[in-house]
């Protein structure tokens, strides 16, 4: 039964985030993504490009899954810093449960890659980012722009430590804790 158009090229992006997802990570080949798919390094170039353009792929998801996430709890919350605290507890929650995107989050995955993707990855950020400080000056923050720098250093922060923890530190095992220090 031939595959609908998209099909393989998710199971080629699911194969790449499980890969990642190894604690002991090592570089990413196509041969070894191939390898892992049971096809031919041609085949996954059939359906990209580039190995660059896989881990765009990944990237889209990142994006599109966190941001709609975002666009929710902005709408449901009316409260800013209700909100800040909301959407650091999702980027973490998120994190956690994606562990092979937060090695392309962190940019791990991303070294000895296109440097487009890790402007990609900056750029997220600095959009989340912007995000919370949008949510912090609707609570009269008169100090959202700082704030907002220093709940996504803590949420970066946080998953490196999972990343070089072996995914074994969680992001947000702490964060219910440490949200008075960062958000009263």
């Amino acid at each position: 039964m031939p595959r609908a158009k998209g099909e393989r090229r998710l199971e080629i992006l699911k194969a790449l985030a499980q890969m990642l997802e190894a604690p002991k990570w090592e570089k990413i080949t196509t041969a070894a993504l191939a390898d892992r798919l049971g096809v031919s390094e041609a085949a996954l170039y059939r359906h990209f490009a580039s190995k660059a353009q896989m881990y765009e792929g990944l990237i889209e998801f990142v994006e599109s899954s966190v941001f709609t996430l975002a666009n929710k709890i902005s709408q449901d919350e009316p409260d800013g810093r209700k909100q800040a605290e909301k959407l650091t507890e999702m980027l973490l929650a998120f994190a956690e449960k994606n562990p092979g995107m937060v090695r392309v989050m962190t940019g791990d995955a991303l070294v000895g890659e296109h440097e487009r993707l890790q402007v990609r990855m900056n750029q997220f950020f600095d959009r989340f980012e912007a995000t919370l400080k949008q949510s912090l000056r609707a609570a009269d923050d008169g100090d959202a722009a700082s704030r907002a720098g220093a709940l996504l250093r803590y949420s970066i922060g946080c998953m490196h430590q999972f990343s070089k923890s072996g995914f074994s530190r969680k992001p947000s095992e702490s964060f219910s804790a440490q949200r008075k220090y960062l958000l009263d």
